[in-house]
C-alpha cells in the first residue's frame, strides 16, 4: 500500500510538471531523492519515462478535434472526403520536429542517463533556462508574434523547435516543454501556439521513448510493478487534464516569467541542499 501511495505522489508531480515549463524529469529525479520507490533500478529507469504516457493521453483527449486527421460520419459526407489535409500537414511538421531528439535518444540514451541524470545537471539547467525565460520575455515585451496560428508554422520553424527539444532530451532539468516553448518564443511564435505545438510534439516523442524503455526493461513485470506503473500513469493523466486547461487559460493573459523565477529559485535550493548534505 505504501508503494501505491508513493506512485500516486509521483503521478501528481508528473501531471503538474510535464506541461508547466519546469521539467518533469528533473522533478521526478529530485523527488526520488526524498521518496524512493522500493523497486529495482531497471524498473525505476523505465517508470520515470513511461509514467509520462498518462500525461500524454490527456493531450490526446483534450485536443482530439485538432489532431485527429480524418473526418468521420456527417462531416465526411459534408466535406466530400475523410482526409483532413491541414491536420496531416501539421503531423508531418510535428514528425519533422521529432527527428533531432529521436536520433540522439536512440543512439545515446544509456550514455546520457549515466552522465546527466543527477541533481547537479538538473539544478544547473533549471537555473539556466529560468534566466533564459526572463530574458526572452523581456525582449519580446510589446512585440507582436509573427506566428499566431498552428497552420503558420513552417517546416523550418518546426525543425528549429525540434532542436530545442533535443537540448531537453540531453539535459534533464531543461524541461521538454520549457525548451520547445522557449525556442518557439525566440523565433516569433505566440505563447498559445508555442504551447499547443509543444503538447502535440510530446505525443510521438513520449510514445517512442516509452516504447524504447519498455522494450529495454522487458515484459516480465511483477504484479506490484504493474500496479505501481498503472497508478502513476492514471494519476498523471487525471492531473494533466486540469493542468493543461490551467496553462492554456493562464498564458492568454500572462507571460512565462513566473515559471522562470520558479526554476531559478528551485535550482538554487537544490544546489544548496545537496551541497549542505554532502
Amino acid at each position: 500500500m505504501l508503494e501505491i501511495l508513493k506512485a500516486i505522489l509521483f503521478g501528481v508531480v508528473e501531471g503538474i510538471t510535464e506541461w508547466l515549463p519546469i521539467s518533469s524529469t528533473g522533478h521526478l529525479i529530485l523527488l526520488n531523492e526524498f521518496v524512493t520507490l522500493d523497486v529495482s533500478e531497471e524498473f525505476w529507469s523505465m517508470f520515470e519515462v513511461v509514467i509520462q504516457l498518462g500525461a500524454i493521453l490527456a493531450v490526446v483527449v483534450l485536443f482530439w478535434n485538432k489532431i485527429f486527421p480524418f473526418y468521420v460520419g456527417k462531416q465526411a459526407e459534408e466535406k466530400g472526403t475523410f482526409i483532413r489535409k491541414d491536420v496531416f500537414v501539421l503531423w508531418f511538421k510535428i514528425l519533422a520536429a521529432c527527428i533531432p531528439a529521436a536520433i540522439v535518444g536512440l543512439a545515446f540514451d544509456d550514455i546520457l542517463e549515466a552522465y546527466f541524470y543527477n541533481y547537479q545537471t538538473v539544478a544547473i539547467m533549471l537555473i539556466l533556462f529560468g534566466v533564459l525565460f526572463l530574458v526572452v520575455e523581456n525582449k519580446n515585451k510589446g512585440k507582436k508574434p509573427k506566428i499566431r496560428k498552428l497552420q503558420d508554422i513552417t517546416y523550418t520553424t518546426a525543425i528549429i523547435i525540434g532542436v530545442f527539444q533535443l537540448i531537453a532530451a540531453v539535459f534533464p532539468g531543461t524541461s521538454r516543454s520549457g525548451a520547445t516553448i522557449l525556442g518557439a518564443l525566440m523565433i516569433g511564435v505566440s505563447r498559445t501556439v508555442a504551447a499547443e505545438f509543444t503538447f502535440f510534439l510530446a505525443i510521438p516523442v513520449m510514445f517512442g521513448a516509452s516504447l524504447l524503455k519498455i522494450l529495454k526493461f522487458g515484459f516480465s513485470f511483477t504484479g506490484m510493478e504493474v500496479a505501481i506503473l498503472l497508478t502513476g500513469m492514471i494519476v498523471a493523466f487525471l492531473v494533466s487534464l486540469f493542468v493543461i486547461k490551467f496553462l492554456m487559460d493562464y498564458i492568454k493573459k500572462h507571460n512565462f516569467k513566473i515559471f522562470g523565477w520558479y526554476r531559478i529559485i528551485l535550482g538554487v535550493l537544490v544546489l544548496v541542499y545537496f551541497m549542505a548534505a554532502g
